[in-house]
């Protein structure tokens, strides 16, 4: 998950069926938050307005003021967090957690692979085996390679013949990556060492001599604690490694100087004849599009070795007007999933050596979007469709884009799909909020395809039919419908009475589609809650068309998606704005600061996970740049005005001095970020956290707020990815047991 950002009007009148949120739960109380140097000199102008930066010096990960800022917060979140609720909440999810998961199964010469977690493992154990019925033997276990399990596998490939696999490691929730290669015969690493390697896939090519991957020059500290730095990330390039040799004879095959927010990636394809360059210039989903006849190069990629120069990429698309991946090829006839004039994607095909003529191959549907397609037994197509934000599977004819089967999936979402194109039969993963994971495998060689269970997760002392999901549609503020999911005990009474959560994201096309989640059957079955999840605007669920709707200029429609889900929410009977607590992650918590601060009194707690809060220099730090796509960038007068209205950081004001009544206080807030994470790095939270305490708490006499505004800060910790299992058990009893104990919710066993 990258990203974060962009507009309108902050002035809401609370509606008279609404009380304001008052003190709740056992923290009804001042605290007395940690002294935080407001430096009001600092100050930037923004195309003739200034705006003034007093936590500036929060920027800094290494000043030893910072360090004391961080240790103090952190000492206040602990005095609040030691309640029965946590301890209950860390027991009865550590519980649940604790069964067998599967990843479903995928082939590499004459042997299978699949992930497996006991239960409590740090992290899921790579396996191989000769055959679905074959023994089983650890191939590759990152528990092994840390003590506190805070050294994650993040990425892997291996090569076509099975012998080598080539696996990417990041410490501490970082995104730098060091990249290694094992021989799978005897399991023993070999002392290929690839470092500062970031946002990078690793493709092999066909005659097993080596791999492509991404990577940034390093940087200039030699004492570097990589992801705790926030240095802009510019200059990717694309680099082949041949097994066996030092990074420093690595092959560099692109880079562009000239453009060096660009990122790039490269994969061969699956007949071994072509690579394939995808060019980015952002988080939209647009790409230029190269390729690179291997047969042509007279020395092979290795002569490139003495030239110096790049590979002779061929431009097939070389602008941004659109997205193109590629499904299948045959020979120089390629298949791409594009959105070019199709925002809910459609299927095209072209011959690269004569570009003049694409023919769509399976039109743009009417109103589901088309999310993947895989080519499978020889000349079919695995198509997946997501229609009103559930998950649809059908077989077509790869060559006319003709349906020829649909494969019956229960509502819900596709997980996985493990298939290559010379595979007879497919493994695919589904989920949903009562389904905690099924492994199908489907037979491609009969004459109707079945979906039979190869696997399924079973969760002990979970029941389904305990619970009910439900999807409703809101109307926002513009008449606009928006999804959302509704979980709850079976057969619960609208009486306003229920503790709630509401989750969002809304942004950068990403989809929150149905998937199942121990720590939220907990709440529901535990305490009582009700568990919604809101498919705002700036998504993808609805295709480009619903994304754009909440990017850039049109920003704030995110902000009015998810309130106005808050608002039925309340006025539908299911809960009260003091027992309505709201919740995001990356994009997701500029969204929860965002409409805190826009509406402080429809809610009674809020958690902002790793948000993107500071809206004028989000770009100047790592790869924050590649955000603007969704954002737009303070430096241009239009943009900046778009992003001052709702940035968080600049827009906390008093609510009792608004217009919501003398009364209203902000929500509980808890802010949560980590130590290594290099998305989203921590001064936003850090700077949030301390203006809020500010201009609420400190510098009033007798303030009104008296909701707890506090961080949780995680050491050795990213933005989420690769965090073992008990880091992520602890953070959901931090923080559920805070906003339970907020809410006044109680405990049932």
């Amino acid at each position: 998950m990258l990203v974060v950002k962009s507009l309108r009007r902050l002035g809401f009148r609370r509606p008279p069926h609404l009380p304001p949120p008052r003190s709740m739960g056992s923290i009804g109380r001042r605290l007395s938050y940690p002294p935080a140097r407001r430096d009001d000199s600092v100050r930037d102008t923004y195309h003739g307005v200034p705006v003034a930066d007093p936590y500036r010096w929060l920027e800094d990960p290494e000043s030893e003021e910072t360090k004391e800022f961080v240790a103090r917060q952190a000492d206040l979140a602990d005095s609040l967090l030691t309640t029965a609720h946590r301890e209950n909440l860390r027991a009865e999810v550590t519980r649940l957690f604790d069964h067998p998961r599967h990843g479903a199964p995928f082939r590499r010469g004459t042997n299978l692979f699949y992930f497996h977690n006991s239960g409590l493992q740090p992290h899921s154990v790579l396996y191989v085996q000769d055959s679905l019925d074959g023994e089983p033997e650890v191939l590759l276990d990152p528990n092994t390679l840390s003590k506190d399990g805070t050294v994650a596998l993040s990425t892997y490939s291996l090569i076509e013949d099975g012998k080598y696999i080539a696996y990417g490691l990041s410490e501490s929730g970082s995104d730098w990556v060091t990249i290694r290669v094992m021989n799978i015969a005897d399991k023993q690493p070999l002392s290929d060492k690839l470092s500062w390697v970031k946002f990078s896939s690793i493709s092999w090519t066909h005659d097993g001599k080596g791999f492509f991957y991404g990577r940034y020059p390093a940087p200039r500290e030699s004492e570097l604690d990589a992801g705790t730095e926030t240095n802009i990330n510019l200059n990717h390039e694309i680099y082949y490694h041949v097994v066996g040799s030092d990074q420093s004879e690595d092959i560099l095959c692109w880079k562009d100087p000239e453009h060096p927010k660009h990122s790039f990636g490269a994969s061969v394809t699956e007949d071994g004849k072509y690579i394939i360059l995808g060019i980015y210039e952002g988080c939209d989903p647009v790409n230029k599009l190269y390729y690179c006849e291997i047969s042509t190069l007279p020395q092979g990629i290795e002569g490139f070795k003495e030239t110096k120069e790049m590979l002779p990429f061929v431009k097939l698309i070389d602008n941004f007007d659109a997205q193109y991946q590629v499904v299948a090829n045959d020979g120089d006839e390629f298949t791409f999933l594009t959105n070019r004039n199709a925002p809910k994607n459609k299927l095209v095909r072209v011959d690269i050596k004569k570009p003049e003529t694409w023919t769509d191959i399976l039109p743009e549907h009417e109103r589901d979007v088309l999310e993947s397609a895989d080519a499978v037994n020889g000349n079919q197509l695995l198509v997946c469709y997501m229609s009103d934000v559930k998950h649809i599977l059908q077989i077509r004819d790869l060559v006319t884009g003709s349906l020829l089967h649909k494969l019956p999936l229960e509502i819900g979402s596709v997980s996985e799909i493990s298939c290559r194109r010379e595979d007879t039969e497919v493994f695919i993963g589904f989920t949903s909020f009562l389904s905690p994971g099924i492994i199908y495998r489907c037979n491609l060689t009969s004459a109707i395809p079945e979906m039979k269970i190869f696997r399924e997760i079973s969760v002990p002392g979970f029941d389904r039919t305990h619970f009910e999901v439900k999807q409703i549609f809101v109307n926002s503020k513009d008449g606009t419908k928006i999804p959302m999911f509704v979980m709850s005990k079976k057969d619960i009474e609208l009486d306003g009475s229920h503790p709630t959560l509401l989750y969002g994201y809304g942004g950068f096309n990403i989809s929150l589609t149905p998937s199942f989640s121990v720590s939220r059957l907990v709440l529901c079955k535990n305490m009582g809650f009700v568990v919604c999840v809101a498919n705002i605007r700036g998504g993808g669920e609805y295709g480009e068309e619903w994304h754009k709707a909440g990017a850039l200029a049109m920003k704030q429609n995110c902000f009015d998606d998810f309130i106005a889900c808050a608002e039925l929410l309340i006025s539908s009977g299911y809960t009260s704005s003091r027992q309505l607590c709201i919740e995001g992650g990356s994009n997701g918590g500029l969204l929860i600061a965002a409409c805190v601060n826009q509406r402080p009194d429809l809610f009674g707690c809020a958690l902002a996970h790793v948000g993107v809060m500071d809206m004028l220099r989000f770009h100047k730090f790592t790869i924050g740049h590649a955000w603007t796509t969704d954002y737009g960038c303070s430096d241009k007068e239009e943009e900046f005005h778009w992003l001052i209205k709702y940035s968080p950081l600049h827009n906390v004001r008093r609510p009792w001095e608004q217009n919501f009544g003398s009364s209203c206080q902000y929500p509980a807030i808890m802010l949560l970020t980590a130590d290594h994470d290099d998305r989203v790095v921590p001064l936003h939270s850090l700077k949030l956290l301390a203006t809020l305490q500010y201009v609420l708490c400190t510098s009033v006499e007798d303030t009104p707020q008296v909701n707890p505004i506090i961080g949780r800060i995680d050491r050795k910790s990213g933005h989420g990815a690769g965090r073992p299992t008990k880091k992520m058990i602890d953070e959901v009893a931090d923080r559920y047991s805070f906003m339970a104990n907020i809410l006044g919710a109680s405990w049932t066993d």
